[in-house]
């Protein structure tokens, strides 16, 4: 395998993970085997500004929200990863990669107990977390048919 300069060692499951722009995402920062990722981007994804660097936990997925056009209702968009800081409890959304686990992907359907104030960070960015009822949905967007 080819190194690039931003391959990392995933700071959960310590695989080796190429940076390399993968199906759906140009900016890596969370490992495609475990989901877990770390706190590098402050403002924007990519920036890799931040000072924080910790461990960010991956704690469920959600759509991204899409317009047609401005006058259109908002319509239910690709899958994203739900991550949070384990040091300061910033919340991030990441886009799904191409080689991301499937099975990783649906275990993050499951109800988890968060914390009130992840709650309420969650309800302040509109952030909508999707649950075991969005099952097959989320394997439609995964594999393009349902689960019978």
């Amino acid at each position: 395998m080819k190194i690039y300069q931003d391959d990392f060692l995933c700071i959960h499951c310590d695989k080796q993970i190429t940076a390399q722009s993968f199906m759906g995402t140009s900016h890596r920062n969370h490992c495609p085997y475990c989901l877990w990722s770390k706190h590098v981007d402050s403002k924007k994804p990519g920036d890799r500004e931040s000072a924080c660097q910790a461990a960010m936990e991956p704690i469920g997925l959600t759509c991204k929200h899409e317009r047609e056009n401005k006058y259109s209702k908002q319509k239910q968009g690709e899958l994203m990863i739900v991550h949070r800081c384990l040091q300061c409890g910033k919340i991030n959304i990441n886009r799904i990669a191409g080689d991301d686990s499937e099975n990783e992907l649906l275990t993050l359907l499951q109800k988890k107990s968060l914390s009130i104030e992840t709650v309420n960070t969650l309800q302040h960015n509109a952030i909508d977390m999707l649950g075991s009822e969005s099952e097959q949905e989320v394997r439609k967007q995964l594999f393009g048919v349902t689960k019978n």
